[in-house]
């Protein structure tokens, strides 16, 4: 309906002389129109050819190249995302191996060590032991042999108390025997 409203109007311009031809206006002029449709008829061909044949093609190109470039760069982006994920885990698993070599050479050397130490201090103990032993029987040698001298020194210091007492000197094989006597009976207490 709308184009037949169209239609009757411009025919009422027409006949009225509406479209002011000759105020100068040409184009408006019903007689220029058919020059004026094929000029316009063939401009906007060319127009559309060249569009549709030069540009356009170029343009869909150049749109086809930047979404295939977008597609490829995605897949790369998701192939080095997956990438850096295995070599996450790559590096968390060698990382978690590495705490537990860790964990394991520090209980190994710990062993060792305690064993070394153990092993040190038994032969330490034992020197000790040797050391402690060979004083006991320095100092068991030491008071046997400072009970003969001991026994010597009494049987002199004993004989001069007599003397000087008595003014007579006694037999020195009497004196030697109760002082062994003497001796015998108390050297438990000291030994």
């Amino acid at each position: 309906m709308g184009k037949y409203f169209n239609f009757i109007i411009a025919l009422f311009a027409i006949q009225n002389n509406l479209f002011a031809a000759e105020v100068g206006m040409p184009q408006l002029d019903p007689k220029y129109w058919a020059s004026q449709a094929f000029w316009l008829t063939l401009v906007f061909s060319i127009l559309y050819i060249s569009i549709a044949k030069f540009y356009l093609p170029k343009i869909k190109n150049n749109l086809d190249n930047r979404e295939n470039r977008i597609k490829d760069d995605l897949e790369d982006a998701n192939k080095f995302k997956e990438l850096s994920e295995s070599k996450l885990k790559q590096y968390k698993k060698i990382l978690e191996d590495a705490k537990k070599e860790v964990m394991k050479i520090h209980l190994e050397s710990k062993n060792t060590l305690d064993k070394e130490i153990k092993k040190k201090k038994e032969t330490i103990e034992k020197e000790i032991e040797k050391e402690i032993e060979k004083a006991q029987k320095d100092i068991s040698d030491i008071k046997k042999n400072s009970i003969t001298d001991i026994q010597k020194i009494s049987e002199n210091i004993a004989s001069n108390i007599i003397e000087s007492i008595s003014g007579d000197k006694l037999n020195e094989s009497s004196i030697k025997a109760t002082v062994e006597d003497v001796s015998k009976k108390n050297l438990g207490k000291y030994l």
